[in-house]
């Protein structure tokens, strides 16, 4: 079961939820008894690396340079 929190306790406690999600837990988030979103931890199936720019250039590469390339 997911547990539900209302969004201005959300935003009042963020690092109590943030540390709550990495711990494994997820919530629906409400404001005046309507759902708005779902948090939910992200497993690592769901990223998928691409390319590491830090490998290119210590501390990465900032995005304009990169668009400028394309």
């Amino acid at each position: 079961m997911e547990n539900i929190v209302g969004l201005k306790e959300l935003r009042q406690n963020m690092a109590k939820y943030v540390k709550k999600v990495a711990q494994g837990s997820s919530f629906i988030v409400f404001k005046q008894s309507n759902p708005l979103f779902r948090i939910l931890p992200l497993n690592d199936e769901t990223w998928e690396e691409v390319a590491d720019f830090t490998k290119i250039k210590k501390g990465g590469v900032k995005i304009d340079e990169i668009l400028s390339r394309l």
